[in-house]
């Protein structure tokens, strides 16, 4: 039964000596008293009402715009302070140490009217926000007929992307038999590819790494394990035919090259590191290395310059990380790393800091930030999980965003980068089941501003065959021209000449708006220098004589073998089991000599047992 809401509520009599039974409310009775059936019922509708009234004004208290204000104004570096200054603070109250938003009682013990009413333990569950632009970026994947399929992607375990992208090409290193291959496509020409695509296919072994020139999009870099870093001019629109000769070759490591690194404000200065364990400066309009950096002990990891280019970091197997002044050689900062295992190492912009990946102590993966003029102690180190694969750093200097994505893994963690404590902010994590090989980055001027694209990968997975774009966007209502999140970029000019750059002189990038000529194309034109062949001498030694002996797994570029008279193809053949891999068309002629690539044959020119067991012949020349 229920009664008028403007009745006064009647507390429940009890007589006799009887206990209340379990359950009962003891408002406004005796507990030596006992409540007849009919009092009963009374009392459980009040109980109900006076629990409606409290929840009324709970929720009351919960609404006070102070409460939220308050929970929401602090910061996890604000904690233990009051958010805001008030009158009675001003005056002379305190806060209780215990309880920053308890009231702060005004002079003479009066309340303050202004100080939040709401206890701090109501709201100590709270998550604490900061406040980015970038906080909702989210991964987007481009649908089935945008991406790239049916391409063989190398199985190479050499840890490198493989992958190269710019705005009107993409370039990724296949699978190949003999030599070294890489497809060069146009990005609009999506979709299935033919198994017999053109490829570029001039290496005689495995391409490790593949880069566009920054300033002129149609000339891409290759190096291999042939010792040799290629230069090759795409033609318009693509390949129309297999392309084997390169506009130019560039001989001067003595064993396999891993990396390669075009200079971010000069154009025609080219870098490639070989496992040599040296760094060599190429000028290619002349078309020969003019500074050699021999500071490291074992095999470079990773490159990566500073925003004017006028600092070179570097990770090495020798567990230690360098940045180093490239056109003299001199390392300025050197880090040893023993509890943090350096894998790869990028320049944060102009923010004088460094970041790298690696493993811990207890081969955990691990970044760590670092101030590029104090490498003694990294400023923060944390670490990410227990995964094995390698972790690819990529930095958005315009959005000051840090992107890891880890070898094998399926995903992309993207975090903030800050100028004060705690440095790094995580952001959010986009998830995907297939794993990554590697990942090619466009660049600014080539991302679709009309949605907030603010960085783009393309996805290497080889399970799949499949190349797979994925962009990462800001969430704008808007459809018009975002300025805060495109400010003005480095452009597709360069800043300095290759002599200006090698006398000393430092610049930054020439910036352009993405407003109005992101489609603009550059005007630069490259020319190969036409060059006699000689010797290749920097810092006073000659590259070429100076040959240290090759691993087994490395090959030249020729080899010239005599014969003695009576010896045939077949017989050759058979004593060597089939390891010298000659085409059927290639017949020995009796007493002449044959120029034989390397990559058809494993034998050293130096005598091989094999040989010596039959005889084989004295006079034998490597040609490289």
């Amino acid at each position: 039964m229920g009664r008028n809401a403007s009745e006064p509520v009647q507390t429940p009599r009890v007589q006799g000596n009887d206990v209340l039974p379990l359950g009962t409310s003891l408002l406004g009775g005796d507990q030596k008293h006992r409540a007849s059936p009919a009092a009963l019922l009374q009392q459980q509708s009040s109980d109900s009402e006076i629990l409606d009234v409290l929840k009324i004004l709970l929720q009351k208290l919960q609404a006070q715009p102070g409460a939220q204000r308050a929970a929401f104004n602090l910061s996890a570096s604000e904690r233990g302070k009051p958010p805001h200054p008030t009158p009675c603070t001003a005056l002379g109250g305190s806060r209780s140490a215990r309880d920053p938003l308890s009231p702060v009682p005004a002079p003479g013990g009066r309340r303050c009217p202004t100080s939040p009413r709401t206890p701090a333990a109501q709201m100590s569950w709270r998550p604490q926000y900061r406040s980015s632009k970038f906080r909702n970026v989210y991964g987007k994947v481009a649908s089935r007929e945008h991406c790239f399929d049916g391409i063989p992607i190398t199985k190479n375990v050499h840890d490198n992307h493989f992958c190269a992208v710019n705005a009107r090409f993409l370039a990724i290193v296949t699978e190949s038999a003999g030599g070294g291959s890489f497809l060069v496509i146009p990005l609009e020409q999506t979709g299935r590819i033919e198994p017999n695509y053109p490829k570029v296919c001039g290496h005689q072994g495995n391409v490790l790494d593949i880069k566009w020139n920054p300033f002129i999009e149609n000339i891409i870099a290759s190096c291999s394990e042939d010792t040799s870093v290629r230069i090759w001019e795409i033609p318009e629109g693509g390949l129309k035919r297999n392309m084997t000769e390169a506009v130019l070759e560039l001989y001067g490591h003595s064993r396999r090259v891993g990396l390669v690194e075009w200079h971010p404000t000069t154009n025609n200065i080219l870098f490639s590191a070989g496992y040599d364990y040296k760094v060599l400066i190429w000028n290619l309009d002349i078309g020969e290395p003019v500074k050699m950096i021999d500071c490291h002990t074992d095999v470079i990891l990773c490159m990566s310059f500073n925003m004017d280019g006028s600092l070179l970091a570097t990770s090495c197997k020798d567990k230690k990380l360098r940045v180093v002044e490239p056109r003299s050689g001199r390392v300025l900062q050197e880090a040893s790393c023993k509890n943090h295992r350096v894998n790869r190492v990028v320049f944060l912009g102009s923010t004088k800091r460094l970041l790298t990946t690696g493993v811990s102590r207890w081969n955990t993966r691990q970044i760590a930030l670092w101030d590029q003029e104090d490498l003694s102690m990294p400023l923060i180190e944390e670490e990410i999980d227990g995964l094995s694969g390698l972790l690819f750093p990529f930095y958005d200097a315009d959005t000051h965003m840090l992107y890891l994505a880890g070898k094998g893994d399926g995903n992309i963690r993207y975090y903030e980068i800050g100028s004060e404590k705690p440095y790094l902010s995580y952001l959010m994590e986009f998830r995907s089941p297939a794993p990554q090989k590697g990942l090619g980055v466009m660049p600014k001027h080539g991302l679709d501003v009309s949605a907030c694209e603010v960085f783009r990968f393309y996805k290497l997975v080889t399970l799949k065959g499949l190349i797979e774009p994925i962009s990462m966007i800001v969430p704008r209502r808007s459809e018009t021209y975002q300025e805060d999140i495109y400010p003005m970029t480095p452009g597709t000019e360069p800043a300095l000449t290759p002599d200006e750059w090698l006398s000393g002189v430092n610049r930054d990038p020439i910036l352009m708006s993405l407003k109005e000529g992101y489609k603009r194309t550059s005007k630069i034109v490259f020319k190969a220098p036409v060059r006699e062949k000689r010797s290749v001498v920097v810092n006073g030694i000659d590259l070429l004589e100076n040959v240290p002996p090759r691993t087994e797994n490395e090959v030249g570029s020729a080899v010239l073998l005599a014969w003695p008279s009576g010896w045939s193809f077949g017989s050759f053949w058979g004593i060597l089991g089939g390891k010298v891999c000659l085409q059927p068309s290639q017949l020995l002629r009796s007493g002449s000599p044959l120029p034989v690539p390397k990559q058809l044959c494993i034998l050293c020119s130096l005598g091989h047992p094999a040989l010596n067991l039959v005889g084989a012949p004295k006079r034998a020349v490597c040609c490289s």
